[in-house]
């Protein structure tokens, strides 16, 4: 698959956006290729941020998309814990702020990613180098390396 020339990415915090951005890195995008959208910290909720933000990309993209000469031109991920929900259940979410918005459901053509890590990327991160873990468990709170674990995570991702 062709690379996209905009990857617009949205997020809940800096390890998400860490994480996407050195995966997409590793694909071979350029810094100015990729274009990130963290969760303004200390403003509420993150993941409510990221459902409204959600709705307004979607619609961005669409607009691009229109525009562009080739349906490659650009792409969305949106990356949002599940924290105590099901996968399905936040996916439903991020579905009904679509349809609240009056747009209708992602496309099976469009270059749209949807992210969930359940319980939250920390898990990601510690399964991505190795580690057990329990998607129940919240290992938030639990280690000071997070930063330090992401490229490596980033790099058994890609």
């Amino acid at each position: 698959m062709p690379k996209p020339s905009l990857v617009v990415v949205v997020v809940e915090d800096d390890r998400h956006r860490m994480l996407v951005y050195r995966y997409l890195r590793k694909r071979g995008l350029s810094p100015h290729q990729i274009r990130t959208k963290p969760s303004p910290s200390g403003r509420g909720s993150a993941e409510q941020w990221v459902r409204t933000m959600f709705a307004a990309e979607v619609k961005e993209y669409r607009i691009r998309l229109a525009k562009a000469a080739t349906a490659d031109a650009t792409a969305l991920i949106v990356m949002i814990d599940a924290d105590t929900h099901t996968l399905q259940e936040r996916l439903a979410q991020l579905s009904k702020t679509l349809r609240e918005c009056g747009m209708h459901a992602i496309g099976d053509r469009e270059r749209i990613v949807q992210l969930v890590p359940k319980r939250n990327v920390e898990t990601w991160i510690l399964c991505l180098n190795g580690h057990p873990v329990d998607e129940a468990r919240d290992y938030r709170g639990k280690r000071d390396d997070w930063n330090e674990m992401i490229p490596s995570a980033a790099e058994a991702l890609f």
